[in-house]
């Protein structure tokens, strides 16, 4: 939703304008206070409820974090594979 909010902004602005709409967006200190609402979010939508969803999103963060840190290891052997190296 932010980002559909911030792209129709965008797009109502000339090419001169993007630029000095985009810059402040890329501080230090944009980036810390949008970390901390997004916490902040987090924490009142999932941890004051006692919702059982953030050991489902550990759950699933930890198979998809695992499954890219295997990738280039895979990609390597399917490569290997297909150029006829190993007859497993």
């Amino acid at each position: 939703m932010a980002m559909r909010n911030f792209f129709n902004e965008l797009r109502g602005l000339k090419v001169k304008e993007v630029p000095d709409k985009i810059k402040p967006m890329l501080s230090v200190a944009f980036v810390k206070d949008s970390v901390k609402r997004g916490l902040d979010n987090y924490h009142a939508k999932y941890i004051q409820t006692s919702s059982p969803d953030p050991l489902f999103h550990v759950c699933f963060g930890g198979m998809i974090f695992s499954y890219l840190v295997a990738l280039p290891e895979e990609r390597r052997h399917l490569e290997h594979k297909q150029h006829g190296g190993d007859h497993h």
